[in-house]
């Protein structure tokens, strides 16, 4: 037996042109297209900059406590920034990490973790 994990989302069409509902484990997502004038849900590249960001703070919240590292919280804030040329790509991605608790050298070692994964 594989020990791969999968993690599967079933998307579908909602009945408002724009906007698709996100299916998994019991769990419902509406989103909007990145492009809609005027999006009520989360945009698509909200929802994946979303998930980067949320990747940022539990990977790095959970190696801190197997590591006995004292961090006390963490945030993330990621900002994609897609040009009017080229709006189907981001152009930079930043990503800014603020953690509590933790001594300056902690901090990079913690954020290099995140990067080498």
């Amino acid at each position: 037996m594989s020990s791969d994990k999968i993690d599967t989302v079933r998307s579908s069409s909602s009945g408002t042109l724009g906007r698709a509902v996100s299916h998994t484990r019991g769990q419902r997502l509406i989103l909007d297209s990145s492009t809609h004038p005027r999006p009520d849900a989360l945009t698509n590249s909200e929802a994946f900059l979303a998930g980067v960001g949320s990747c940022g703070v539990t990977l790095i919240e959970l190696y801190a406590q197997d590591k006995g590292v004292p961090l006390k919280r963490t945030n993330v804030t990621i900002e994609g920034v897609r040009t009017a040329a080229e709006p189907n790509r981001f152009a930079s991605v930043h990503m800014r990490f603020e953690l509590v608790g933790v001594t300056q050298a902690q901090a990079e070692d913690l954020v290099q973790t995140y990067r080498n994964r």
